[in-house]
């Protein structure tokens, strides 16, 4: 019985290496899954990967898909539709946020979420730095659907909370570690790293809007266009 499961467990391994494998790679060398058919059979393996719709798994969001329109860093549309997608562990954290959100009058409002590679590869004609814009070379978080850039809503007024700098400042003044602020932003911006980081999302340096969720490295960069997760 030992020697079967022994056997088993020496055939799956080869079977997932193989499998890896037929991820394909770009001229980057790094494997971006860019087939519908072999994103739907990642999922059978693993429903963890699944990329939710978010404006439809968690009730009240407020939504401002800038890059679907031309109300942008780059004045470029780059998405056809305003869509917001993550991977169904991101969602689910994400859900649970605008749950406690919900009975403090405040929303979330999301700005982007998974975004494919190949509009990773656009932006980065435009910004030619790592800070505010992920090299092709190694992709996005945002393109393995486990990051969100979002802000906060008051419910009351339904305006959002003043935060250090608008949407996609590639300034100083938006880094986490800049202070020389009112201290009513520094609250707001306080308020909204504690909520996103106590459901484990992670910040970044140089953007207060910008949240990793922190198993992302578990998922696999993706080049699927909004039409096509409907």
């Amino acid at each position: 019985m030992r020697c079967i499961r022994t056997s088993f467990v020496f055939i799956y391994l080869i079977f997932a290496v193989s499998y890896a494998q037929e991820i394909p790679k770009n001229s980057y060398g790094i494997a971006v899954v860019n087939d519908s058919a072999l994103y739907h059979q990642l999922i059978k393996q693993d429903s963890t990967k699944a990329l939710i719709d978010l404006e439809k798994f968690i009730p009240g969001l407020f939504i401002d898909v800038r890059y679907a329109s031309e109300n942008n860093f780059a004045k470029t549309k780059f998405y056809e539709n305003a869509k917001i997608f993550l991977r169904l562990p991101a969602g689910i954290a994400l859900k649970k946020i605008q749950e406690e959100l919900l009975k403090q009058n405040l929303s979330l409002k999301i700005f982007d979420a998974y975004r494919p590679y190949s509009v990773t590869e656009k932006m980065w004609e435009f910004v030619h730095d790592a800070r505010y814009a992920a090299d092709p070379k190694t992709g996005s978080r945002h393109n393995r659907a486990c990051a969100v850039d979002v802000t906060l809503v008051d419910l009351k007024t339904n305006s959002a909370l003043e935060m250090p700098t608008l949407y996609d400042d590639f300034t100083e003044k938006a880094h986490h570690n800049y202070n020389n602020l009112p201290g009513n932003i520094l609250k707001n911006r306080e308020l909204l790293k504690t909520i996103m980081m106590k459901y484990g999302f992670e910040t970044i340096t140089s953007e207060w809007w910008h949240y990793d969720f922190s198993g992302w490295k578990n998922f696999e960069l993706l080049d699927i266009p909004f039409e096509n997760l409907e």
